[in-house]
């Protein structure tokens, strides 16, 4: 980590990727020029500062404790749901001893996991009531679990992206995410058209699992194809490309928002948070709006 982040603790680096992700305009989901009906900006940043301290107590608590007292957190401000999936990814990652790297700290810390997290998880995911779960025949979120928490993802894992990570050791994440952040940072992108692209690159090459729940894997095919086609055609440096981003924001955005591709955007703070602790993302940042989003404030570019 550089000397900013090594001064910032896990939970405020939490907090500072989820301010980043949801800031992005990233196709199809909430950014500061585009609300739903039912779930706004101002929700994304309440839930960010809600997450921090909780989170601050994961590596000395646990995972299970810290990530129900972030959903609490988070209900105290907003009576809706709007991080649950970045908590889940967020608080294994802040469970890593700082003097650890990811990859390795968080197989141990996914091993480490007990019925007791997983009783505890079960409880926060019952109060963020989130969308589209529907029912499962063995260890459904309804009941209280009789395995440990990795043990309980596992068996969600071909349905559903977060959990995957705590059985892979968060590939999604550091292996395809992580990487397309830096590639694009180290050619000279501004932070936010990075954070798209590592975004666009995640969808495409993993259905959204958030999509098919609501829609189907049909759609959630269709919807990663898309964001390869964008990618094909030379997005953000093609007027093609720019153009094509813009039509899959409004697919995206169509059938009530049902196509938001939610699980990726949890996927997307997850690297941000990787990306902040591994000095990727550097701070402090230097001032005006190039840094982040280059000279255009255009809400449409998605550059």
């Amino acid at each position: 980590m550089n000397q900013a982040t090594t001064d910032l603790s896990p939970g405020k680096l939490a907090q500072i990727a989820c301010v980043l992700e949801a800031t992005a305009r990233k196709p199809g989901n909430v950014h500061r020029f585009a609300d739903f009906a039912d779930l706004d900006y101002l929700d994304f940043l309440l839930g960010a500062s809600a997450i921090a301290e909780p989170l601050d107590r994961a590596e000395r608590e646990g995972i299970g404790p810290a990530v129900l007292a972030a959903v609490e957190a988070t209900r105290r401000l907003i009576a809706t749901n709007s991080n649950l999936g970045m908590i889940l990814l967020l608080g294994p990652m802040a469970a890593v001893p700082r003097d650890q790297g990811l990859a390795d700290g968080l197989e141990r810390v996914l091993a480490d996991t007990t019925i007791k997290d997983a009783r505890l998880v079960y409880q926060a995911i019952r109060l963020a009531n989130p969308g589209g779960m529907g029912k499962v025949a063995e260890q459904d979120i309804a009941d209280e679990p009789t395995i440990t928490l990795r043990e309980a993802m596992a068996l969600a894992a071909d349905r559903d992206l977060i959990a995957r990570q705590y059985v892979n050791g968060f590939q999604e994440v550091l292996g395809d995410g992580l990487p397309a952040l830096k590639r694009r940072l180290d050619d000279g992108y501004p932070l936010e058209t990075a954070i798209i692209g590592a975004y666009l690159e995640m969808l495409g090459r993993h259905p959204d699992t958030l999509i098919a729940r609501k829609t189907g894997w049909e759609r959630a095919e269709e919807a990663s194809a898309l964001a390869r086609e964008v990618l094909d055609v030379g997005w953000p440096d093609s007027p093609e490309g720019r153009e094509q981003v813009l039509a899959l924001d409004r697919w995206l955005r169509s059938d009530g928002n049902r196509l938001n591709p939610g699980a990726t955007a949890d996927l997307t703070a997850a690297v941000l948070f990787a990306g902040l602790r591994d000095g990727t993302i550097k701070l402090p940042r230097s001032p005006g709006p190039v840094g982040w989003s280059g000279p255009s404030e255009d809400p449409r570019r998605f550059t």
